[in-house]
């Protein structure tokens, strides 16, 4: 035997294929042998595990008391196939040459989780083939491939704003060095890898001592194995902004924090996958005032249009006005009116609206349906527009009967 080999049908056999769910996991298993061979059985074997272990050792002393292991694991797939097996489970011999074996595996549409590599545990996907032989070791290849859960992040919770506010009175000992406010926001709660996280915040430094805002997106990945858990948390990204002097504002608009390539957020029943957004403030001498922000990390991106807020936050027009209400000092007065209607078409709707001789003669009585004098009210133009008040009296008493 030459080669034993197994190679996924992807654009690029030298990388690890990447799938999800519902795909088809296809490929082929190669085998070059110089003479003939007599084969028992080729297997092809698909598998998929979330698996957790670590240590904890107790102390006593200068000695180990105990060491505790915990390990637990989840099965998400699992699937078998023969390639090349006699029916009659006879001997069956390969002629010598190039062989090529192909098989297929149809994922589920559910219940699968993205790979993971971390610190305690991972996710694994992985084809292994198995060629038996009569009065030979068994010949084994491995070959993983990789698997993402699809999270979109166009759904109305993770395209909804993020932000919080956290106060701290500021002392050394028994002085009182004054009071730190600090107030974020983000415009949504989904992110994908590549995207720019435009965060808007506000330092109110009331204290004596300049103080230092700063950003950093954390990774917390958690462990479960017999009902015992194991964190790790790690900081995959950092912004650094400028001090904020002693009774200054500092105020971030929209400053880019930009997301690098981590594996998406991931839930399992033994592994957990979860980011935050940290905006903290540095004070010398004693402990930050810090702040997060939950983050959900998917593998969908941002649809062009798919809310106010998602565009209003890629193009970082977004204010720190937010947190406030403003309104104009003084309003523009409307336009002349003579600008769109002449003295002269007024003067002749005035003649038109005149009240007939008809009804003083008749003591006030009408000739016609008052339906027909309403109507010549239609086209009549408003009055013309002036700052002076036509009726000073009327505006006089007005204001007295409010007084009163």
């Amino acid at each position: 035997m030459k080669t034993f080999s197994l190679m996924f049908d992807s654009p690029d056999p030298g990388s690890v294929p990447v799938y999800s769910t519902g795909d088809e996991v296809s490929g082929k298993v190669l085998l070059d042998v110089s003479r003939p061979m007599k084969v028992q059985s080729l297997k092809v074997h698909t598998e998929g595990f979330a698996k957790v272990h670590w240590t904890e050792s107790r102390s006593a002393g200068s000695s180990t008391a105990y060491t505790q292991n915990y390990s637990d694991e989840v099965e998400y797939y699992n699937k078998r196939v023969n390639l090349m097996e006699a029916d009659d489970g006879n001997i069956t011999v390969l002629p010598a040459g190039h062989h090529e074996f192909p098989f297929r595996f149809q994922l589920p549409e559910e219940n699968l989780v993205t790979s993971f590599e971390g610190k305690h545990g991972s996710v694994r996907y992985w084809v292994k083939a198995k060629l038996h032989r009569p009065w030979a070791t068994v010949k084994k290849i491995k070959r993983e491939f990789t698997v993402i859960e699809p999270i979109d992040i166009n759904t109305p919770s993770l395209l909804a704003p993020q932000a919080g506010t956290k106060e701290k009175l500021a002392h050394v000992w028994y002085c009182n060095l004054g009071h730190l406010a600090l107030t974020a926001k983000i415009d949504r709660k989904g992110y994908t890898p590549g995207e720019v996280i435009p965060i808007f915040a506000e330092v109110d430094n009331c204290c004596s001592r300049t103080v230092t805002p700063k950003a950093a997106i954390i990774q917390m990945q958690t462990f479960s194995a017999r009902g015992t858990t194991k964190q790790k948390k790690s900081v995959v990204a950092t912004l650094h902004g400028e001090g904020v002097a002693p009774r200054k504002r500092g105020t971030w608009h929209g400053r880019p924090l930009k997301i690098p390539p981590v594996s998406p957020t991931l839930k399992c029943r033994v592994i957990r996958v979860d980011y935050a957004l940290r905006i903290y403030v540095e004070i010398p001498g004693m402990s930050k005032l810090s702040l997060e922000l939950p983050l959900v990390i998917g593998t969908i991106p941002l649809h062009p249009f798919g809310s106010r807020s998602s565009s209003v936050g890629s193009q970082y027009s977004m204010d720190i006005d937010w947190l406030r209400l403003t309104l104009p000092e003084r309003p523009e007065p409307p336009p002349d009116y003579l600008e769109v209607v002449s003295e002269e078409d007024a003067s002749q709707s005035d003649q038109r609206m005149s009240v007939p001789e008809s009804l003083e003669e008749h003591g006030g009585m009408l000739e016609h349906p008052f339906f027909v004098y309403v109507q010549e009210f239609r086209n009549r133009p408003p009055p013309i527009y002036s700052e002076i008040d036509p009726h000073p009296q009327r505006s006089e008493m007005r204001r007295r009967c409010m007084t009163c």
